[in-house]
C-alpha cells in the first residue's frame, strides 16, 4: 500500500502501532489508521504536518517517506542510515559505468524503452482502423529506430553517448505525436513539455513520472545500487543519474496510466489549474491518477519469471537481478 498525502493541513502521527492520519473535511475532522506492515511508502505533498514517531514507526517497519513537489517530482525523502545489500555491489556498479558493460545495459535498457515504444503503438492501431496509414508511417521509422539502437557497439557509453540519446530523442518525438494524434481532439497535445506542462496531458505525464522516479530511487537502494552513479546520464551535483538510466524500461507503465485516463475521457477540466505559462495537477486530479497508478502497479498482475506479480515487485526484481550481475560478471565477460 502507498500513502499518499496531499490535503492542506493533514497531520500523520502514531497510535497503537499504526498510522492515524487526521484530515478536515468539509469542516469535519477524519481519522484513518493504517498499519505499518501493510504501508510501503508514504509521499507528502503541500503542507502537511508529520510526527517524528511517524518518522520513527516508517523507518522501523522499513518505509520510505517521500516529499514530493507539486508537479510530483521527488524533493526528498526520509530513509533509514543502512545502505542496501554490500558496497561491493557499488563498486562493481563503478567499474561498469567506465567500461562494456555499462554499455552493454544501456543498449538493453533504451532498447527496451523504444521496443515498449513500439509495441504500443502497434496496440493502439489495432482498434483505429481509420488511422492505420498515420500509425504505419510511425510504426516503419520506430522500427528502424529501435534497430538502430540494439546494433550500437564500443568500448564503453562514452563511445555511443551522443548517438543513443539522438536516437531516443527522435524516437520519443515520434512517439508522443502519436500518442497526441490518437486521442480525442480536445485532449490532443504538442510534443513533451515540463515545468511548466503546456497541457493537461503533460501535467499527468509529468506528475506519473515524479512517482515513478521515487519508486525507482527506492528499487536501486534496496537493490544495493547507488542511484546517484549513472551510466549514460551526466553525474552532476545531486542528481539521481542511475535512476534516470534504470527507469527507462519503465516509463512505458507511467505513460498507459495517463493516457488511459484520458482516451477513456476521465479526465476533465476540474482535474487541472491553469497556471503561468502552463497547467498543474490539482487535488482532483492528483487523486484521480494516484487511484489510477496504484491499482496498474500493485493491484493488477502480470505474469513475470512464470509467476503473478505486481509491476512493483517485478521491477524490484529487476533491480536486485541486475546488482547480481554485477557481481557476478563485472567485466562483462
Amino acid at each position: 500500500m502507498q500513502l499518499y498525502i496531499n490535503t492542506y493541513g493533514t497531520y500523520v502521527h502514531v497510535k497503537d502501532e499504526m498510522f492515524e492520519i487526521r484530515l478536515k473535511k468539509e469542516g469535519k475532522l477524519e481519522k484513518h489508521h493504517y498499519s505499518a506492515k501493510k504501508v510501503q511508502s508514504i509521499f507528502i505533498s503541500l503542507g502537511a504536518a508529520l510526527s517524528s514517531d511517524a518518522v520513527k514507526l516508517a523507518i522501523t517497519n522499513n518505509i520510505d517517506i517521500v516529499f514530493l513537489e507539486n508537479n510530483g517530482y521527488p524533493i526528498g525523502r526520509i530513509w533509514h542510515s543502512k545502505l542496501g545489500s554490500t558496497t561491493k555491489i557499488r563498486k562493481a556498479q563503478l567499474e561498469a559505468s567506465m567500461n562494456n558493460v555499462g554499455l552493454k545495459w544501456i543498449v538493453e535498457w533504451v532498447g527496451k524503452k523504444a521496443e515498449n515504444q513500439l509495441c504500443f503503438i502497434k496496440d493502439l492501431k489495432k482498434h483505429r482502423k481509420t488511422k492505420e496509414e498515420y500509425l504505419d508511417d510511425k510504426i516503419l521509422k520506430l522500427e528502424k529506430i529501435h534497430n538502430s539502437i540494439t546494433e550500437l557497439k564500443g568500448n564503453n557509453v562514452s563511445d555511443i553517448a551522443e548517438t543513443i540519446r539522438g536516437k531516443e530523442g527522435t524516437a520519443g518525438r515520434l512517439y508522443f505525436e502519436t500518442l497526441s494524434f490518437v486521442l480525442p481532439g480536445e485532449y490532443q497535445f504538442n510534443g513533451r513539455s515540463s515545468r511548466p506542462a503546456k497541457d493537461p496531458f503533460n501535467a499527468f505525464l509529468n506528475y506519473s513520472f515524479g512517482i515513478l522516479y521515487s519508486k525507482i530511487e527506492k528499487v536501486l537502494i534496496i537493490a544495493g545500487l547507488d542511484p546517484y552513479l549513472g551510466f549514460l546520464h551526466r553525474d552532476d551535483y545531486n542528481q539521481l543519474s542511475f535512476v534516470f538510466d534504470f527507469i527507462e524500461p519503465y516509463r512505458i507503465y507511467a505513460e498507459k496510466v495517463v493516457f488511459r485516463l484520458f482516451s477513456a475521457k476521465k479526465v476533465n477540466k476540474t482535474h487541472t489549474d491553469k497556471i503561468t505559462n502552463g497547467y498543474s495537477l490539482n487535488k482532483p486530479g492528483k487523486e484521480l491518477l494516484i487511484t489510477a497508478y496504484n491499482k496498474y502497479f500493485d493491484e493488477d498482475k502480470i505474469k513475470y519469471k512464470g509467476k503473478n506479480q505486481s509491476r512493483s515487485n517485478a521491477i524490484q526484481f529487476d533491480a536486485h537481478s541486475f546488482a547480481n550481475s554485477l557481481i557476478k560478471n563485472p567485466a562483462g565477460g
